[in-house]
């Protein structure tokens, strides 16, 4: 008994003596530079942040960023401005292009080397990005990175409130917002696709010397420009789009003619300040006139709106946005349309480029370039120093050139 209770002993001395394999070493894991909002409030809250590459689920393509889209949703979503704002830290952005890296398990349409822009749910300003493959692109022929950046969501929404909703046809006149920005410039090209249409357009002062070959009519912020087109169309215009909300849309239902539409798709009147206001939010809401079916019905008028976010990742109408995107590609290809771009940054400066939207300085579209050199810090530091680079808005302009 005593030597078969020394066994296991032994044994187990024999077993410890033993060399053990060597497990092999975990690969690093891969960093790339992103934007991230890592709370709602100012521009301070939006750093560059190292955070671990992604790769392609099923479904997925891995892409390579070039370039990325700043929209005023951006502004919104970092006060925290939105229904439902995402958890924070999260990656930003809602659009970009660049290079397919690497493909995930079932996605056939598309190979690597392609050059395309996507629709993303946050995510976009990043140096590499997954997104769903029926949310991807490819870019036509002569477009490069950054017109592909400024393409998706300003075009889609315009080509979609145009042609899809407001049935734009020839002899038409239309009313648009913040004419200068991305989504203006967007609609104002569009616009000239069809004979005869009448071009009513809205933009600060500083911008009118550079867009005012886009409209028909430039009026300036800050003029009753409800008075001004009843001067030039005593009718009124067919279709209004409106990015402020608030009073303005209550304004804009005044000016439809019989069978005209009102069209909002957004409420840029809610940004009043770098950081999010609840007064400016009850305000925009009460202002707005709650119009009845039966209103409507008496009036032969039409109100809609267009959230193009929900459209694509809350109700699953991708087929339907890719079938715009196809129509809006082909324009393009055709020399019918092209993104302007306003100004370029590297990550590290984000925060200018979103004070430069705040204050709806920019006309056309504002890029991040992952591979764009930061401005130098020592040029920073002087300007911050001098007080140039100090935030100076006219409060006149509060709620104006959204979409820009």
């Amino acid at each position: 008994m005593a030597e078969e209770a020394n066994v296991p002993a032994a044994t187990n001395s024999a077993t410890d003596g033993e060399p053990k394999a060597t497990e092999p070493a975990p690969e690093p894991v891969k960093e790339m530079r992103s934007c991230v909002l890592t709370g709602f409030g100012g521009l301070k809250t939006v750093k560059v942040q190292k955070k671990p590459e992604p790769k392609a689920g099923e479904g997925e393509v891995l892409i390579a960023v070039r370039a990325g889209g700043l929209n005023f949703m951006d502004l919104m979503v970092r006060q925290g401005a939105i229904d439902n704002p995402p958890k924070t830290p999260i990656i930003m952005g809602f659009e970009c292009s660049g290079e397919i890296e690497a493909l995930g398990e079932g996605v056939t349409d598309l190979k690597v080397g392609d050059h395309v822009m996507a629709l993303t749910e946050f995510h976009s300003w990043a140096e590499k990005v997954n997104v769903p493959a029926k949310h991807v692109y490819k870019m036509p022929a002569g477009m490069t990175f950054h017109e592909a950046a400024a393409l998706p969501l300003n075009y889609l929404v315009a080509y979609i409130m145009l042609f899809e909703i407001g049935n734009l046809q020839a002899g038409k006149s239309v009313l648009v917002h913040s004419v200068g920005g991305g989504v203006g410039h967007a609609i104002s090209q569009l616009c000239k696709t069809v004979d005869n249409i009448t071009l009513f357009g809205t933009a600060s002062k500083g911008k009118a010397e550079s867009i005012k070959d886009n409209v028909t009519h430039l009026i300036e912020h800050g003029v009753d420009y409800v008075q001004e087109i009843r001067k030039i169309s005593p009718e009124g215009v067919d279709l209004v789009l409106d990015c402020l909300c608030g009073d303005d849309a209550n304004k804009g239902y005044s000016l439809l003619k019989p069978m005209g539409k009102y069209i909002l798709y957004g409420t840029s009147n809610i940004i009043t300040g770098e950081t999010k206001s609840l007064f400016s939010l009850a305000k925009s809401w009460w202002q707005v006139d709650k119009v009845s079916p039966i209103k409507l019905y008496d009036e032969n008028r039409f109100i809609g709106g267009i959230i193009l976010r929900h459209l694509l990742f809350k109700q699953g109408q991708h087929d339907y946005l890719r079938s715009v995107m196809d129509k809006i590609v082909k324009l393009y290809s055709s020399g019918k349309i092209r993104p302007h771009i306003d100004s370029t940054w590297a990550y590290e400066d984000v925060q200018e480029g979103m004070q430069k939207m705040h204050d709806r300085k920019n006309i056309g579209k504002i890029i991040l370039d992952p591979a764009q050199e930061p401005k130098p810090k020592d040029t920073k530091k002087v300007e911050n120093a001098s007080g140039e680079n100090e935030e100076k808005k006219d409060p006149s302009a509060d709620g104006q050139e959204a979409q820009e």
